[in-house]
């Protein structure tokens, strides 16, 4: 098929076509456009968006039979084949053979490169593995040191996701105080927020206020701006002693200590109705992905505070109530909190 033939046809079924490259195009006119046409003769629509745990379970059964069918060891050796040098050609000439393309897509209603990106992130070891050690510390730093900001390379050498070497590197590269915040550190970090939010109101009323309005207005900030979108490297710099994250845990801190005027929201009676909240919305909501949660929304299930407040307390209530959380999915772990933990916590 032609590429102005394959865009006319391909715009029934995928809208934003015309604003996809060509190359990307050409290899879903390969891949999707006759399966696309298969299921609209069952009238079925092609989906987009967040999947369902019936569409996680047939890529599962997918990925299972075609394992079975090839003999190929695991899911990993499947899915991340660059990372088996020595079987890459084998594994190749079967995934070719056995059409793996086909397999993998069967039965579910999506562009194949969707569902393939879906189904590395379910079965990548590398995404929960925890704590770094020292050791691997020590080994990232050097990794570093040898091939730079190539986080493909290093995740490889690692054996981690590309997003975590980076971001941990971006937690060690230099001396971090890990104790208590002194005042002094915190005055750094409150002037810090304040003078990025202020540059930033001021450069977008800029256009609309006369200069004698802004020489005497007050810059008044609506809430979202205070704990949204911050620039976390640029004020981790002006504070000097602690690492981004540290900065973004403290500043929600004390977002929160201002916007309840210091009430313990998640202490006793109701840090147990905080925490039955917030799995029964989680559950409601049905996401497959922690990415796809509305942590706004979700805000108010424990109380007027921001959502990175909302998103530790998950955290927690995962890591200390959920076994083996870290090879679970997102949706199981709800589930196992709404069906194991929820009935615990309200007989409480």
């Amino acid at each position: 098929v032609d590429l102005d033939t394959a865009k006319q046809e391909l715009e029934e079924f995928v809208p934003h076509v015309r604003n996809i490259s060509d190359s990307s195009i050409r290899k879903m006119a390969g891949r999707d456009l006759v399966r696309f046409k298969q299921f609209k003769k069952q009238g079925i629509a092609v989906k987009f968006g967040r999947f369902s745990q019936k569409e996680n379970n047939q890529i599962r059964k997918n990925i299972e039979e075609f394992l079975l069918i090839t003999g190929i060891d695991s899911a990993e050796k499947l899915l991340f084949t660059s990372r088996y040098p020595e079987d890459k050609e084998s594994i190749n000439r079967l995934k070719a053979e056995h059409l793996f393309c086909e397999k993998l897509s069967e039965g579910i209603p999506r562009p194949w490169r969707l569902i393939y990106y879906r189904a590395r992130k379910m079965f990548d070891p590398n995404n929960y593995k925890g704590r770094y050690s020292k050791e691997e510390k020590e080994k990232l730093k050097k990794y570093h040191a040898l091939h730079g900001n190539d986080w493909k390379k290093i995740s490889e050498l690692m054996s981690r996701s590309n997003l975590s070497v980076a971001m941990k590197y971006s937690e060690i590269k230099s001396a971090v105080n890990y104790g208590p915040w002194s005042k002094e550190e915190t005055q750094k970090l409150m002037h810090a927020v304040e003078e990025v939010i202020r540059k930033r109101t001021e450069k977008e009323g800029a256009n609309s206020l006369s200069s004698s309005e802004k020489s005497q207005r007050d810059i008044s900030i609506d809430r979202e701006t205070l704990y949204q979108k911050l620039p976390w490297t640029e004020i981790e710099a002006k504070v000097g002693t602690r690492y981004w994250r540290q900065c973004k845990q403290k500043w929600t801190t004390i977002l929160t200590n201002k916007i309840t005027k210091g009430q313990q929201l998640y202490r006793g009676t109701k840090g147990l109705q905080a925490k039955i909240n917030l799995i029964k919305r989680l559950y409601e909501m049905k996401v497959e992905d922690a990415n796809e949660v509305d942590w706004e929304e979700l805000s108010n299930a424990v109380g007027d505070v921001p959502r990175a407040y909302v998103q530790a307390k998950f955290y927690k209530l995962k890591v200390s109530c959920v076994p083996s959380w870290q090879k679970k999915t997102f949706s199981e772990i709800i589930d196992y909190l709404f069906e194991e933990k929820l009935p615990e916590l309200e007989e409480k």
